[in-house]
């Protein structure tokens, strides 16, 4: 299925402004010039920007508002995108319990086994990513992780 590049970058577009609005009420940091709302309040205009171009380009190009396509008939396509939004909603449910390095490691194997990676390079890459992910957020940003089954090795 097609939607309307215009639509989407509606869509979009409110999202950055959603969070530019409730991040005003992030408190700043003590004794330094930057604080919580700083890396989301970037992202959301890097966001909204690309937005602006996406609707600007959707109605130049005056494409129809939703095309069916092949994907909706592949089956690998269809598993892809039910894994997809299960792995949204196991992470939503399970982070507390399991952890993030337990959840993040589930959901990118199976990502990655969706679109056709190789069992071994698929846990290589999500271990590699979720490390890397968990140390930025955990130790460089001051994210509170949770650590799940993991609390005994938490570092």
């Amino acid at each position: 299925m097609r939607i309307h590049d215009s639509l989407i970058g509606s869509v979009l577009l409110l999202l950055s402004l959603a969070v530019l609005w409730h991040i005003q009420g992030f408190p700043p940091a003590a004794g330094q010039q930057y604080g919580p709302a700083l890396f989301p309040g970037l992202v959301a205009i890097g966001l909204a920007l690309s937005s602006a171009a996406l609707i600007r380009e959707g109605l130049r190009l005056k494409q129809p508002w939703l095309a069916l396509t092949e994907g909706l008939r592949s089956p690998r396509h269809l598993a892809a995108f039910a894994i997809t939004l299960c792995s949204i909603v196991f992470y939503i449910l399970l982070s507390e319990q399991l952890g993030f390095i337990v959840c993040s490691m589930v959901v990118l194997v199976s990502l990655q086994w969706a679109c056709g990676v190789r069992p071994l390079l698929a846990l290589a890459v999500a271990l590699a990513a979720t490390l890397v992910i968990h140390t930025c957020f955990y130790k460089l940003l001051k994210v509170p992780l949770p650590w799940g089954v993991l609390q005994p090795l938490a570092w």
